[in-house]
């Protein structure tokens, strides 16, 4: 890897709005049952397309301690880190412990609490928000799907841009499928329980991540799978303002 500016740890204090508008988080990550699962640390946990199909969760995994693929993208982060949609946290409490500057953002009350009781920095949040640090940050990641944050791959990269430095590192996990490329509508469900609010969301194979991140003015620093996950590592372009 190509070495990166590090930069002081991002204050926490306010931060000054974007100029444009950026698309809101929806209330499906904070409600039921995604929070009950993540305080029971187990599934069954899906996303429910409109047509029916279900795509299985991996809350236990998300609920564990780091795999030895979670542990590759942490050897590669720099500087201070940035977990996009931290969920239960165990990323920025495995950074935390080796001493790392981190912090974790997710819209849901219930993975922030699970995160901070792991010993991690988070603060609820969505990534379209006003962040604290915003510009300052090393490297940004986007695990477990996270790059679907949104439904729209484009925005959410113009935005990780405007949240990392110049030259800053994004992580990213994509789907183990090559030729997967969709935004699509769905809703959080358990087994049993009625879904949630419906909200957009993206699948992205490495192919269409590494299309759309040229699109937007991002180098492609690396790509590379582990235990039949995915993975990017991005540079980030230069942006006139932060926000």
């Amino acid at each position: 890897m190509s070495g990166a500016r590090t930069t002081a740890t991002p204050p926490l204090g306010p931060q000054r709005t974007p100029a444009r508008p950026l698309p809101a988080a929806g209330p499906a990550w904070s409600a039921d049952p995604y929070a009950d699962a993540l305080r029971t640390g187990r599934g069954p946990l899906f996303l429910r397309r409109t047509d029916g199909w279900l795509l299985p969760l991996d809350v236990e995994r998300w609920c564990a301690e780091p795999d030895p693929a979670d542990l590759e993208v942490l050897g590669r982060c720099q500087g201070a880190v940035l977990d996009v949609g931290c969920g239960p946290g165990r990323l920025v409490a495995a950074l935390g412990g080796q001493g790392r500057r981190a912090l974790g953002i997710d819209v849901s009350e219930a993975a922030v609490a699970q995160t901070v009781r792991r010993g991690g920095r988070a603060l609820r949040a969505s990534v379209f928000d006003p962040l604290p640090g915003s510009g300052r940050w090393d490297t940004a990641l986007l695990m477990d799907g996270n790059i679907g944050i949104g439904g729209d791959p484009h925005a959410l990269l113009h935005r990780m841009a405007r949240v990392l430095t110049t030259g800053g590192l994004l992580l990213a996990e994509t789907v183990p499928y090559p030729d997967v490329d969709e935004c699509v509508t769905v809703r959080v469900t358990g087994p049993h329980d009625s879904p949630g609010a419906p909200f957009p969301w993206a699948r992205l194979g490495t192919p269409a991540l590494l299309r759309c991140a040229r699109a937007c003015g991002w180098r492609v620093a690396d790509r590379w799978s582990t235990d039949g996950r995915s993975f990017v590592a991005l540079r980030a372009p230069a942006t006139g303002n932060a926000g």
